[in-house]
């Protein structure tokens, strides 16, 4: 297995980018959290195992030196056999007690059996505000970890049928360590004594190899910032023909230059002159779904809000659209010439008792 692919990085990944995919993946598939999923178990092990290896600087020059092929880990099976005291305790090498069961649980790690489903597959990608709102399809590029079509996916090639040269047909091999007997299945031939198939060229016998290809994904209406859409089944082809993975996409929006995005409502921060807040205007606001003509009434004051019904973003999952909230603020204009100079100093002759007047009625001491 690759294990750069089972964590989902790129060979080029730092030891930071190592321990966060570790990290996520063991979150998900922790036997703990999974109580009784073989699937999920035999996952946690080989990103456990990819982890152990990819952390470890000197273990992975030499992984990577090697091509990134692991060492095979056969798994096999123990039984111990009791006391053969007709062989010599001295005829053996193992002296103590750590030596003697050395070799005996030599490869017992492997747990990924027949029909283990693939890992997960996390990627990012970034669309506009309004693509967000409207919905779109994109063409993701990936690496992912493909069905073997030679083996179609078993990890072995059928061959003729004869007896296994390991175990000489027993299907079990049996040796002794100072007086104690061991034995274990046969991992040439898996126990059957017989030869009947041979390890895949192609894909090593992982029943999987490793292919680019580009997923065309539709990205739903109304989905927000960090949102994450899920492909079923585009993710790393499962172990010996196992359930492949999913594919997740999170979403990342770009922000917009005038709408904030608050839930599925929308606000919009709208400027208006004087003489159109006080004498009342239409006016073109923009809207997800074009411009829209908005009557202001006389008299509007800055940071009144007005709202637009339906005219916000569409709801993930079916449902209403959000609204539209419109925030007047008032802009003040830039006088340059002498005839609206004195024209404001008219207009403020006229009505210079209208400003402060609410205010000054109220008593507030604003002498600080």
């Amino acid at each position: 297995m690759d294990f750069y692919i089972v964590l989902g990085l790129e060979p080029s990944a730092t030891l930071s980018d190592v321990k966060r995919a570790y990290r996520r993946l063991a979150r998900k598939h922790h036997p703990g959290i999974n109580p009784g999923d073989r699937t999920s178990m035999a996952v946690f092990r080989r990103v456990n195992e990819a982890y152990q290896i990819l952390s470890d600087p000197e273990q992975r020059r030499r992984y990577d030196a090697r091509g990134g092929v692991p060492d095979p880990q056969p798994e096999s099976s123990l039984e111990f056999q009791g006391f053969d005291f007709s062989a010599s305790a001295g005829a053996e090498t193992a002296s103590t007690f750590g030596d003697l069961f050395a070799d005996v649980f030599q490869g017992g790690d492997e747990v990924d059996g027949p029909g283990a489903g693939g890992t997960d597959l996390h990627l990012s990608i970034r669309i506009s505000f309004d693509e967000s709102i409207r919905g779109t399809e994109r063409s993701v590029a990936l690496v992912r970890l493909e069905r073997c079509t030679v083996c179609r996916g078993a990890g072995v090639l059928r061959a003729t049928e004869g007896r296994c040269n390991d175990c000489l047909g027993t299907g079990s091999l049996r040796w002794v360590r100072g007086h104690m007997v061991f034995s274990r299945s046969c991992t040439h031939c898996g126990g059957s004594g017989r030869q009947q198939h041979r390890t895949c060229e192609r894909c090593r016998g992982e029943g999987s190899v490793r292919q680019s290809e580009s997923v065309s994904v539709r990205i739903p209406p109304g989905i927000a910032d960090g949102g994450r859409v899920r492909v079923p089944e585009r993710g790393h082809a499962g172990r010996r023909g196992g359930k492949p993975g999913d594919l997740y996409l999170t979403v990342e929006v770009e922000p917009h230059p005038l709408f904030r995005r608050d839930g599925n409502d929308l606000h919009l921060v709208l400027p208006v002159a004087v003489h159109e807040a006080a004498l009342g205007a239409k006016i073109e606001v923009p809207t997800p779904d074009g411009p829209r003509r908005v009557r202001v009434p006389a008299g509007t004051q800055s940071g009144q809000r007005f709202r637009l019904r339906r005219r916000g973003v569409p709801a993930l999952r079916g449902g209403q659209v959000g609204d539209l909230f419109v925030e007047v603020r008032l802009v003040l204009p830039h006088v340059v010439d002498e005839r609206s100079k004195a024209l404001l100093r008219e207009f403020g002759k006229l009505n210079k008792d209208n400003v402060r007047k609410d205010f000054e009625t109220s008593g507030r001491d604003v002498s600080e």
